[in-house]
């Protein structure tokens, strides 16, 4: 939209407060303040359910896989073969034999219920999950049959074990004897103690060499599933629809939607639920531009109608009072979006200074999965955000613009 030097002008003027005008202007500031907080309660709230979903995204199938190839009855026993399959597929980049069981732990007394996990030597320490957040000792120093294991940093905490004690884990499904099973009882070194951030692994996990898993739960030569990772997770049923038919009465195909699918449906719904919700705060600042606008124009009433009697045109009129609103949503915008990114960037000690002012636990890692507060700005959502907001400032802007262009100078100037 194309200003004149005296439309720029007049525009300009009609920002400004002028002599008695100052309940108007603060009208307009306080629609401002409305633009600045509603797009920065959008960019932040979706910035960090956007963060969510990709944290819980990377660490659960960082260590789950895009999909697992699941033996009937938790046992595979020709794993070799399903494992050259799996690899051989179109679109698999890994496959990786495991065993997962849930069993019990125990320490200088203490019980606690522990996620078992077995995987080759080579494949624990090359996993993306695990690397990189071992928080005291070395998952190098796991070997074959060597008696050590690794824990999550919660499980240490709640059982009071450090590196290098002994973790005793209890298979409920022992050996049998004539006087009935007995519970076998295993103790393992803990040679590492890592925090993936995820509170329900980190208070449960326990991971070791596949080898050492197979003597704990009297396996053999055998796995309970195969790990699989592709190409492209959102294409993972597509691309394993061949293994699948290959496997079929052997092993069930199960991908990371099935596995979780309650959690992240929930996650669409409700991001999806707070886009539509924080979009009204947005909405009823626009409206307050509205208002603004319309009581900046009977204010000026009488200047509109010298204004007329001068010579400006119809269309000018429009654009001055188009260009009023559309700035103030503008600047409200881009004040919204400073706002939102400074909270974002200094998010987590935003968190840890309201819960040291109030005393209260506003992210506990127990409910919210995550230790920590993510974020993950989307540039497309912060720019349909930016859009939106531009486009509500605009179309408010239309009505009280085109009451100020039909202002008839002579019924106005009769009496003057």
């Amino acid at each position: 939209m194309i200003l004149s030097r005296y439309e720029r002008m007049i525009a300009k003027r009609y920002l400004l407060p002028g002599k008695g005008e100052g309940f108007i202007f603060l009208v307009a500031g306080i629609s401002l303040a409305a633009v600045m907080l509603g797009v920065a309660a959008l960019i932040i709230v979706m910035s960090v359910m956007n963060g969510f979903r990709a944290e819980l995204f990377d660490k659960i199938v960082g260590l789950n896989g895009h999909a697992v190839v699941q033996g009937y009855g938790g046992r595979l026993p020709d794993w070799q073969s399903v494992l050259k399959q799996a690899k051989a597929t179109p679109g698999v980049t890994s496959a990786t034999p495991m065993i997962e069981q849930p069993l019990l732990a125990t320490f200088n007394g203490r019980v606690e219920a522990v996620l078992v996990r077995g995987m080759t030597v080579p494949d624990i320490r090359a996993n993306k999950t695990l690397k990189g957040k071992v928080l005291a000792g070395s998952l190098d120093n796991l070997v074959a049959n060597g008696g050590k294991i690794g824990i999550g940093s919660r499980l240490a905490e709640n059982l009071g074990i450090q590196l290098g004690d002994s973790l005793t884990i209890i298979n409920p499904a022992g050996r049998s004897t004539p006087f009935g099973t007995v519970p076998r009882q295993v103790g393992y070194q803990v040679s590492a103690i890592f925090e993936v951030g995820i509170y329900d692994y980190d208070k449960a996990m326990v991971v070791m060499p596949v080898e050492d898993a197979q003597t704990l739960l009297l396996l053999g030569d055998v796995v309970s599933m195969i790990e699989v990772e592709t190409v492209d997770p959102d294409k993972v049923g597509q691309i394993l629809e061949p293994l699948a038919g290959k496997v079929a009465g052997r092993a069930a195909i199960t991908d990371w939607r099935q596995m979780n699918a309650s959690l992240f449906e929930a996650l669409a719904v409700e991001r999806v639920a707070m886009f539509v919700v924080l979009s009204i705060i947005v909405l009823v600042a626009v409206f307050n531009i509205l208002s603004s606008l319309i009581m900046l124009v009977r204010a000026k009433t009488r200047d509109i109608a010298i204004l007329r009697t001068m010579g400006a045109s119809r269309v000018g009129l429009v654009k001055i009072f188009m260009t009023v609103g559309v700035t103030i949503g503008t600047l409200g915008m881009v004040a919204g979006m400073i706002l939102g990114f400074t909270f974002l960037f200094f998010r987590q000690s935003l968190v840890n200074a309201i819960q040291f002012v109030t005393g209260q636990n506003l992210w506990d890692p127990s409910i919210r999965f995550l230790t920590e507060l993510p974020s993950q700005p989307d540039p497309v959502e912060i720019a349909v955000i930016c859009i939106m907001a531009l486009v509500f400032s605009f179309l408010a802007t239309l009505y009280p613009a085109f009451k100020a262009a039909n202002t008839d100078p002579v019924q106005v100037l009769r009496y003057e």
